[in-house]
């Protein structure tokens, strides 16, 4: 259909709720801004769907497994059919913690201490924990998964083995790292431009899915993050780095800690959400570009081969 957008959200991965939050936000500003668009749940047989409708370009607002990882950036590629945010290596890349940290260090970018835990293998935690130099408290996280699921700060062994024993149930590999204290920022990059730098102050334990996503959580936001400008520099600068490495496209959001004037980046996300609460287009607006803006910019940015 000549013109149509198709907001694709929802889909089956575990942050479901948060991509109906983000579809939904963005489907209103492109029809505030008058375009002719339509939402489609990325489950059963939308694919059909899309076929049929012939848009001129799908606005991807998926997040989690199947919309950050390669799977519907490779769909939509094959359709021919142009779409926002990052394309298939990049978005794969970016979704695997142990690739992209590896891609991180090569471009001299810091990150935490890690290993790798298999099923199966775990009489070589202790082992790789001195390898490593990892002592606790650990952070223990699912290899592939975003927005936090998953994630736990482990403070002891006995923590760990039941942090643990409820993931290996649903995952084959877990990413062990050493729990980096000090202050959450994160920084948005648009293009080949990183906007700025927020920092996140969570009451809870850390900045968790509940942190994320619910106003309740009360986390405190401080925009622009309260770090000398010589660091805020720093972190826009190896935000643009990342994005650049992994080969980004559209919008990312890359995450990190600093601790003792340094930075560590834990991941980058090619999908980061699109909802009230959400960094981006909070760090978008503090440099006058409203969420309407941000999403047109999204939408005009669109395009395969990505």
């Amino acid at each position: 259909m000549k013109n149509l957008i198709v907001v694709l959200l929802g889909g089956p991965s575990k942050e479901r709720e948060i991509s109906l939050l983000t579809g939904k936000a963005c489907f209103a500003a492109l029809k505030k801004k008058k375009y002719k668009v339509k939402k489609i749940d990325a489950t059963g047989k939308f694919i059909n769907k899309l076929k049929k409708l012939k848009p001129k370009l799908v606005f991807n607002a998926l997040h989690g497994r199947y919309g950050e990882d390669g799977f519907i950036q490779t769909v939509l590629e094959s359709l021919k059919i142009p779409y926002t945010h990052s394309g298939v290596l990049s978005s794969s890349l970016a979704m695997d913690k142990e690739a992209s940290r590896v891609i991180f260090k090569k471009n001299k970018i810091q990150v935490p201490k890690y290993f790798l835990l298999q099923k199966g293998f775990e009489k070589n935690f202790q082992r790789k924990m001195v390898n490593k130099k990892i002592k606790f408290p650990i952070v223990i996280k699912p290899v592939n998964e975003g927005s936090s699921v998953g994630v736990y700060i482990c403070k002891s062994k006995m923590q760990f083995n039941k942090k643990y024993s409820k993931l290996i149930k649903e995952y084959d590999q877990i990413l062990v790292e050493e729990y980096i204290p000090g202050k959450e920022i994160q920084v948005a990059v648009m293009g080949n431009k990183a906007l700025g730098a927020i920092e996140l102050v969570p009451k809870r334990e850390f900045y968790d899915y509940t942190a994320k996503y619910s106003s309740k959580a009360k986390t405190k936001h401080i925009m622009p993050a309260s770090i000398s400008k010589k660091k805020y520099k720093e972190a826009l600068l190896l935000a643009k780095k990342a994005h650049k490495a992994l080969g980004c496209k559209g919008i990312t959001r890359s995450d990190f800690r600093f601790f003792n004037n340094k930075f560590y980046l834990l991941e980058t996300n090619t999908q980061p959400g699109m909802t009230n609460l959400s960094l981006v287009p909070e760090i978008a607006n503090y440099h006058g570009i409203d969420f309407g803006e941000l999403v047109v910019w999204m939408v005009k940015d669109a395009s395969i081969n990505r």
